[in-house]
């Protein structure tokens, strides 16, 4: 595994976290605090090795640098993983011994819910430290924030919508979703209201059962491939990251991909296949920011109204960012980076 200051990835601090008594083995990463403190969750993933949760948390936190500059707010970006599956290996004293180290960083890292953990976990969490966001109503938090991320994806869609075909209303579009866990689902149910077609897909047979009982007209794929070969309006990935390989992005047939999912491309390149292809690309980091603005109004004081209000304003945020996609001829991802930088940059 290549060293991390030999990755050049500018990142600020990584900190290896191990305890022998409970087992945990866990990262956090902090990639930017020139905003605030670096905000991001912490993911309980079973990683195949040290390099793949090295990566991953890597990556993630730059995400969240870059999200949490482009919303708006004061939080710089960090993420945490913890190695194992929760299902088998989370247990209170695990995630106490997490928390003991997420306060040993005095402030810098604010933890929070991510794939494999939940607002119960947070609330376990915070009986070690201060430093955490996304807890239960219960305990003083703002409770799920899954509703506000599927809306902001929803006013991401249709501001590229407008882009592309020149009205925001997403009626009779044809629209593939890969994963239909708690966001997926929510987003699921914004398109059926407003009468999009939907065909979604995912490994878990149970979500996909649900999604059966409670939309029957909503189609369920085959599997991702045949997913993804359809001739769709709009594809939403909802998963798992790097999901936007070079096979998948030769095989798209749609017009927009916008999504829930962090981490999409699975190397920067992507985004120029994607707009050589005529493909638009939103931003992951943009449209799925709802999530990170209802859990910042716990820290900030605000409730969940206005954080689903500050939601709806991501169709704005896009709608900036793809008309200066075609003025500059770059890939939308390209301008939100530079966007996001030069936030970074000038209140660094």
């Amino acid at each position: 595994m290549t060293g991390i200051f030999e990755r050049k990835t500018g990142h600020e601090q990584v900190v290896f976290c191990n305890d022998n008594e409970t087992g945990l083995r866990a990262i956090i990463a902090i990639y930017s605090t020139s905003l605030g403190p670096a905000l991001g969750g912490v993911r309980f993933y079973p990683y195949a090795d040290e390099e793949s949760a090295t990566n991953d948390v890597l990556n993630l936190s730059k995400g969240m640098a870059y999200k949490n500059a482009v919303a708006g707010l004061h939080y710089g970006g960090g993420k945490a993983v913890i190695f194992g599956t929760p299902e088998t290996d989370k247990t209170q004293q695990l995630l106490w011994a997490y928390a003991r180290f997420v306060e040993s960083l005095g402030g810098r890292y604010i933890t929070a819910c991510d794939l494999g953990t939940t607002i119960e976990d947070m609330d376990v969490i915070s009986g070690e430290t201060t430093h955490v966001a996304g807890r239960s109503r219960r305990m003083g938090g703002a409770g799920d924030p899954s509703s506000v991320t599927a809306y902001g994806v929803y006013r991401g869609m249709a501001a590229c919508a407008e882009v592309c075909w020149g009205v925001t209303s997403l009626r009779g579009r044809s629209i593939g979703v890969s994963g239909v866990g708690k966001v997926g689902t929510l987003l699921v149910e914004l398109l059926v209201a407003e009468g999009a077609s939907v065909v979604v897909y995912d490994v878990d047979e149970r979500a996909l059962e649900h999604i059966q009982r409670t939309h029957p007209a909503v189609e369920v794929a085959a599997d991702h491939n045949t997913l993804i070969s359809r001739d769709l309006d709009v594809y939403a990935p909802c998963s798992i990251g790097g999901v936007l390989d070079r096979q998948v992005a030769e095989r798209l047939r749609c017009s927009i991909v916008c999504g829930a999912a962090n981490n999409q491309l699975s190397e920067p390149t992507i985004a120029q296949s994607l707009h050589d292809r005529c493909i638009l690309y939103a931003p992951d980091y943009v449209v799925n920011a709802g999530g990170v603005l209802h859990v910042a109004g716990e820290l900030d004081g605000f409730d969940s109204r206005l954080a689903k209000h500050r939601a709806s304003e991501i169709y704005d945020t896009m709608i900036k960012i793809l008309r200066a996609s075609e003025t500059d001829g770059l890939p939308p991802v390209v301008i939100a980076d530079r966007l996001a930088e030069r936030i970074m940059s000038y209140r660094g």
